[in-house]
């Protein structure tokens, strides 16, 4: 990703900042010709996009690979740089627990938790407390479970006081943690 950021600011702004370079130096003769867009990136995946289906199956696999996890439960504020996951090489070390929820789809979602209140000097390798530890979130699709009523728009009245139905939601979870002053 960082690499396909890096060629499109290449091809995208350096060729206008040359053309308007040259335009304010006065090197080209008659009118400024109009900067010409680059050309768009022709290359896209076949598809950008997975199924919920898939999305969720990928969550529901990561979930059950932590809980059975047979490596002691991290609880530690220490960085281990023998390990290649990032979460435990971080100047702001964080654990994945398991945040269920019975009426949400996928029903188990690892959500990271932050193992220092401060930050691993990475002089000393030893928490600094000048420094927070705090989570990083993101917001992820999932289906909850809601109750709608009988008098909404397609439904027909029945004695019950809902109906239950899935509906998609975006949801905050902790996806990590980083260090701040």
């Amino acid at each position: 990703q960082l690499l396909l950021c890096i060629f499109t600011f290449a091809m995208v702004l350096v060729p206008e900042a040359k053309d308007q370079g040259k335009a304010a130096k006065g090197r080209r003769r008659g009118p400024a010709r109009a900067p010409t867009a680059a050309p768009a990136l022709t290359w896209a995946p076949d598809d950008p996009y997975t199924t919920m289906a898939d999305y969720e199956r990928s969550i529901q696999d990561v979930a059950r690979q932590l809980k059975n996890s047979s490596e002691p439960g991290d609880t530690k504020c220490q960085v281990n740089l023998r390990l290649w996951r990032s979460n435990r090489r971080s100047l702001s070390p964080w654990a994945y627990s398991i945040n269920h929820d019975a009426a949400r789809i996928p029903a188990d979602i690892p959500e990271a938790r932050c193992l220092c209140t401060g930050c691993i000097n990475p002089f000393t390798m030893q928490e600094d407390r000048t420094m927070a530890s705090i989570p990083i979130y993101s917001r992820l699709p999932v289906r909850r479970l809601l109750c709608q009523g009988p008098d909404e728009v397609g439904h027909k009245p029945s004695g019950k006081k809902c109906h239950k139905k899935y509906q998609m939601v975006m949801e905050t979870i902790a996806v990590g943690c980083t260090c701040i002053f």
